[in-house]
């Protein structure tokens, strides 16, 4: 696993990592210890972040410091070493930790498609409802700013944070902007609260050390986020969603964001999940933001594409007094670093 890692899976990444795994695939001893670890949590990616995480708090100097050099050899050896002088404390990271992506790429997608559920229901305010939120760093939409490929933008230019998208067609994203969020309420199971140093040092530990540009706008977006911390609800979506609702002001749309989270539900539970939307607009209309993979957001139409087709689908559905109104708005690939937007807006 760890060979393969280091030659396939690592192999168009920096080459830090890379030499890291394989000096530990030719280790016995570094497998042994990496074996006292769950057997879910030996992953390369898991291992790899827990050691960067004692790097990241100072608890393994020789390791930092081989990483802020970007020096592969040393970086193999250092790693070697922590892992066999603080096996255990390695395996207790491990254990309670799971790999956490970094999100705001997300907000290409989802700020043109919130601004068009706004526009359909004539909504002056809204409400977002990310499920599957993790550190909820899509909550801060707003308050970013996106360069499109094709020259449009959108959000805010003065943003610490901007982001990029590249445009596949010669059809633009519509630029009507977004209007004032009044709430944010992130949904997961197992949240990260940016405010806490311990866990915004495990979102940095997943970053690998030898991409400084990732990780410095990481630093970025949790600074942003620090600003302004949403309401975080733990819990399963579907028995949480009607408290998220709840703390949207009634005057405000409740606009519910799954940006690739629905994939880990069954199927039963993403049908509970459609119920529980239309539950929610008895009193009010409500608003879904999807980006997900083609078929995996129900009621969700998909230009007639394949399921595993290689890109995902950008969906609004409109519940409104007892109906639904689902459309498919584009098309976007590399977890919304490209974007293709064909519907009429």
């Amino acid at each position: 696993m760890y060979r393969h890692f280091g030659e396939v899976d690592a192999a168009d990444a920096p080459p830090l990592y890379a030499r890291v795994a394989l000096a530990i695939s030719e280790s016995g001893e570094a497998l042994r210890a990496i074996e006292t670890a769950p057997a879910r949590k030996r992953q390369p990616t898991v291992i790899l972040a827990a050691l960067h995480d004692l790097a990241l708090a100072g608890r393994a100097p020789d390791l930092a410091a081989a990483y802020a050099a970007a020096d592969g050899d040393a970086a193999a050896r250092a790693a070697i070493d922590t892992l066999l002088e603080m096996t255990d404390s390695v395996v207790a990271i491990a254990a309670r930790r799971r790999i956490r992506a970094n999100e705001t790429g997300h907000c290409a997608v989802l700020y043109p498609a919130i601004a068009e559920a706004a526009r359909r229901v004539g909504a002056k305010t809204v409400g977002l409802i990310d499920v599957g939120c993790s550190a909820g760093l899509n909550l801060n939409v707003d308050r970013v700013g996106i360069t499109y490929g094709n020259g449009q933008s959108l959000g805010d230019s003065s943003s610490p944070v901007q982001l990029s998208c590249s445009i596949v067609g010669d059809r633009p994203v519509p630029t009507r902007a977004m209007p004032e969020v009044v709430a944010r309420v992130g949904v997961d199971l197992d949240p990260v609260d940016v405010t806490d140093p311990d866990e915004a040092r495990w979102l940095r530990a997943c970053v690998w050390p030898d991409q400084p540009e990732r990780a410095a706008k990481l630093d970025a977006e949790l600074a942003l986020a620090a600003t302004a911390p949403p309401l975080l609800l733990t819990g399963d979506a579907v028995d949480v969603l009607p408290d998220a609702f709840a703390q949207v002001p009634a005057d405000a749309l409740p606009v519910v964001t799954t940006t690739w989270a629905l994939s880990r539900f069954s199927l039963e539970s993403r049908l509970r999940f459609l119920h529980r939307l239309d539950e929610a607009a008895s009193g009010r209309p409500v608003a879904w933001v999807s980006a997900e993979g083609v078929g995996v957001a129900p009621a969700i139409p998909t230009f007639g594409d394949r399921r595993a087709s290689g890109h995902s689908i950008i969906g609004l559905a409109v519940f409104e007094q007892s109906a639904l109104r689902a459309e498919a708005l584009g098309r976007c690939w590399s977890q919304g670093r490209l974007l293709s937007w064909p519907a009429d807006s």
